[in-house]
């Protein structure tokens, strides 16, 4: 964290309460912001940044999801920076109703955000988009992460006019942001891109670079980022 330099970084899936990581050193320089959901151990995000926000709201404003920590958004001048983790669809998709409820209730969340200032979204959004986005698409159509009604709700951010930063310089295959830790998955880049930086369609100009860190380890994703300059 520290030498990656960054004003704002997000964690998401942190399942401790900020009190239970109190002992640990944290970079210098930074505020912090946690929510942590209200089952122990369980999600939860939290929030790291150089400049003090102009305000953090925890959640999404809708009660059904907000109880698990899913949501932080930091306001700047320039933009709102919102860090997610999205609710994983689960085996047989038994969540996914609780799922599409969720890209809903964060699209309207994002869009009543933009008609104040450009909006930031960052985080493990739990799908990979299309067939370019993990390393085997044929082998898990209609699994959690990929499924028709996962792809349609994150087409439902690109339809409402949010950009995927990291496909705006990088078109090509192979690259991943998750892999199972079962089978020698990320040594051979049996991956997953489901972690993402998106963004209003005004910042595009302000974009400079957006990237993924497969070389950084310590959890089973690796850390994704974007710069921007105003």
């Amino acid at each position: 964290m520290a030498a990656s330099r960054a004003d704002v970084i997000f964690l998401q899936e942190v399942k401790a309460l900020e009190a239970d990581v109190e002992h640990i050193v944290w970079p210098a320089g930074y505020e912090r912001a946690w929510n942590a959901a209200e089952k122990k151990g369980y999600s939860g995000t939290a929030l790291f940044s150089r400049t003090k926000p102009l305000s953090v709201v925890r959640g999404i404003g809708s009660a059904a999801h907000d109880a698990e920590g899913r949501a932080i958004t930091a306001e700047f001048p320039d933009c709102y920076v919102v860090g997610v983790y999205v609710p994983n669809a689960q085996p047989e998709l038994v969540r996914i109703g609780f799922r599409q409820e969720w890209d809903r209730a964060l699209l309207g969340y994002m869009k009543k955000l933009e008609e104040k200032k450009p909006v930031l979204l960052c985080g493990d959004l739990n799908v990979a988009h299309e067939e370019i986005d993990l390393a085997r698409p044929k082998e898990n159509v209609g699994s959690p992460g990929f499924s028709d009604q996962e792809r349609d709700g994150f087409r439902a951010f690109l339809n409402a006019g949010f950009i995927d930063t990291f496909r705006e310089f990088e078109t090509g295959a192979g690259h991943y942001s998750w892999w199972t830790y079962r089978a020698g998955a990320r040594a051979n880049n049996v991956g997953w891109r489901i972690d993402y930086v998106m963004a209003s369609a005004s910042l595009r100009p302000h974009l400079q670079r957006a990237w993924i860190e497969p070389q950084v380890m310590g959890s089973d994703h690796c850390p994704v980022g974007v710069e921007l300059k105003f």
